[in-house]
């Protein structure tokens, strides 16, 4: 009998740490302005409990308000001036009056006050007795350092944090725009793939096609469907020039294409290319990087053909091999047969642009050139 399986219980989950000391710091960053302030109004009136204290301990426990209403605060804390020289609450709010406000007028407007009630005497009469000595002197340099310093720090974190701000949006803005050029970059180069593969793949079944059509003179069925494979053929590749040119501009996901032909796949790309070719591979000393491998097999494959598009019944010669420390790809034609009937397939004009971006894209060079005679020569050469 089988043995009953065991009915697993669920882990049980933890509260993330994270969070936990995530709120621990934002606990810590809200209550301790009003425990400072607390101390403040404890440490100076521990003696003498009774009014001074509780409206010390008010005007601490107003700091709760110093984000959205730090005027409410400052005006709280104000009086604290008057019971018992209190600066710590006040000092506080117009430090965030003066980093919350955008504009700095309310907070230059509190600084003045934190100044006015720091050196007017109590009661207020008593300013008559004050005179322009030593004593006045220090009184005003003292209270307006608590009322500028408050301000000038509040205002200093304001600008910090807006700086931060914009370099992280900068810092954003920067990666999306990255982002757009790789993905830019990444639909070209599939659309030099898709025209690389399919092309070639399609204008060898429209050649295909045409052999058949012309092998076989008693046998109309044959003719006739070779015929429509042929025109089929043709329409194929004008609407891949068209979705070509949407990759191009448009934009979206691109996937690399599987599996990537190397050099090594030269030989099977010449026996299907249907044409009288000649391929000479050199001595490569071991495997080339694996994007310099298939851009000499895209640009023997996009030379291959353009030989069937523009110069039926050529032959052609194909050298790959290293020359000077770099791959050498060459691919020659000669001019094309009088007697052949030419296939017919459109022209999509990416081709050898293509093959001239992905080799300076690699760091080496291409070049496409008529031969005398009526031959033309394609050659590319890539960093090994």
């Amino acid at each position: 009998m089988p043995e009953p399986q065991q009915q697993q219980q669920p882990p049980l989950r933890r509260p993330p740490r994270a969070s936990g000391a995530r709120n621990l710091r934002r606990l810590g960053s809200a209550g301790l302005p009003v425990g400072v302030a607390a101390l403040d109004g404890l440490v100076v009136n521990a003696a003498q409990a009774g009014p001074v204290l509780w409206g010390a301990l008010a005007a601490a426990g107003a700091l709760v308000l110093r984000r959205r209403q730090p005027e409410l605060a400052l005006a709280a804390g104000l009086p604290g001036f008057y019971l018992g020289h209190l600066a710590f609450a006040p000092l506080i709010a117009l430090y965030f009056l003066a980093t919350h406000r955008r504009s700095a007028i309310p907070g230059a407007v509190g600084a003045v006050l934190v100044a006015l009630a720091q050196f007017l005497p109590v009661p207020i009469g008593d300013i008559t007795l004050l005179r322009l000595d030593h004593d006045t002197v220090l009184g005003t340099l003292d209270s307006c350092a608590l009322g500028v310093g408050a301000f000038v720090l509040g205002r200093s974190a304001r600008q910090r944090r807006e700086r931060l701000r914009e370099i992280t949006e900068s810092r954003e803005r920067e990666h999306r725009l990255l982002a757009r050029h790789t993905l830019a970059t990444e639909r070209a180069r599939l659309a030099r793939e898709m025209h690389d593969v399919v092309a070639h793949k399609v204008s060898l079944i429209s050649l295909q096609a045409g052999v058949i059509e012309v092998a076989e003179p008693e046998a109309p069925a044959v003719r006739e469907a070779a015929g429509v494979i042929r025109g089929l053929s043709v329409e194929t590749l004008t609407e891949l020039q068209h979705l070509v040119g949407v990759l191009r501009a448009d934009s979206g996901n691109t996937r690399d294409l599987a599996p990537q032909p190397r050099i090594a796949d030269l030989g099977t790309l010449v026996e299907e290319s249907a044409l009288s070719v000649e391929l000479h591979l050199g001595d490569l000393a071991g495997p080339l990087p694996e994007a310099v491998e298939r851009a000499a097999y895209r640009t023997v494959q996009e030379a291959l053909t353009n030989v069937r598009k523009h110069a039926p019944g050529a032959r052609g010669e194909v050298r790959v091999g290293l020359v000077a420390g770099r791959l050498r790809v060459e691919v020659r034609n000669t001019a094309a047969d009088a007697t052949a009937a030419p296939p017919g397939l459109p022209a999509g004009g990416n081709g050898l642009v293509g093959l001239r971006e992905r080799a300076h894209l690699l760091g080496g060079s291409f070049t496409a050139t008529r031969l005398p005679g009526g031959g033309f020569l394609v050659r590319a050469e890539f960093p090994a």
